[in-house]
């Protein structure tokens, strides 16, 4: 299935990725690579629980975590070309549902 996700902001610079959602309010990012690859998250001085969704170089969602904690980090098994980071249980996307992102 086809969705269309409107995120607050895409992050393609090291200092942006770094960043993230750090001391940041709840919004919806999307981290772009320009290769697919293992992509390791931490949740440091991130104030609320988010939802990750991998997504290969189709935009199809191809690996989830929910409810990461703040003050966690999250190795993913899959390999990734872009990652949506979204506060919990915000976004209901599921396997291998095909991505459409708006900013």
């Amino acid at each position: 299935m086809v969705k269309t996700i409107k995120v607050d902001k895409i992050c393609k610079s090291i200092l942006q990725k770094s960043m993230g959602l750090m001391f940041s309010k709840k919004r919806i990012l999307l981290f772009t690579w320009k290769n697919e690859k293992k992509q390791p998250i931490h949740m440091f001085f991130v104030f609320f629980p988010i939802d990750l969704f991998y997504l290969n170089k189709n935009k199809e969602v191809i690996e989830i975590k929910k409810n990461v904690k703040p003050f966690t980090h999250y190795n993913p098994k899959k390999h990734c070309m872009f990652l949506i980071e979204a506060p919990f249980n915000q976004l209901t996307l599921k396997l291998k549902d095909q991505v459409n992102i708006k900013k």
